[in-house]
């Protein structure tokens, strides 16, 4: 190997790794919230959806720690066109039928008929609603347990897990 190219080589991979925390730490949620994907009222019913599946309790739940907004933004960037659209037809439908059977947007729903609703989307026979709320609720889990609250306070997640105890004195058996 020639030694301009070694040379070249090694300045583009100490600039990329001096960039890489900038990078890195450049999320926010506001970066997240910013796409349009969904209309306004079907953010607030995919907020609702996911509050539905996992509630406040002692511990926050997905809607207070944005977990519709990360619903949304895998759905955005990581699914193709057919899935994106019947993802957005899935959350128009639950919409239409809580407006049939209580007279109420599904966020303006109590919790137990949105309950209900669910229960009877994942009980259907259609397999477009039963794709529709095996895909929410699996992003709706997997958001949760990777968000930044659930991973410092109840999981305890650390970098790096284990300890070097160097100057421990052994004894033997």
């Amino acid at each position: 190997m020639e030694r301009r190219i070694a040379l070249k080589s090694m300045a583009l991979a100490v600039g990329a790794l001096a960039n890489l925390p900038a990078w890195a730490s450049g999320w926010t949620k506001e970066t997240i919230t910013n796409t349009a994907f969904l209309s306004a009222d079907q953010a607030k019913n995919l907020v609702a959806i996911v509050e539905t599946m996992i509630p406040k309790t002692d511990t926050p739940g997905a809607g207070e720690l944005g977990v519709g907004d990360f619903v949304q933004k895998m759905v955005t960037d990581c699914y193709d066109a057919k899935t994106q659209s019947s993802f957005t037809s899935g959350i128009s439908n639950l919409d239409q039928q809580s407006v049939q059977k209580s007279g109420k947007s599904f966020a303006e729903s109590s919790k137990e008929q949105r309950l209900q609703l669910l229960k009877d989307l994942e009980a259907s026979s259609d397999m477009a609603q039963k794709g529709f709320f095996s895909l929410v609720k699996n992003l709706t889990i997997q958001g949760y347990l990777t968000s930044e609250y659930v991973m410092t306070n109840i999981t305890h997640y650390e970098l790096v897990p284990a300890r070097y105890h160097g100057c421990v004195p052994v004894k033997k058996v």
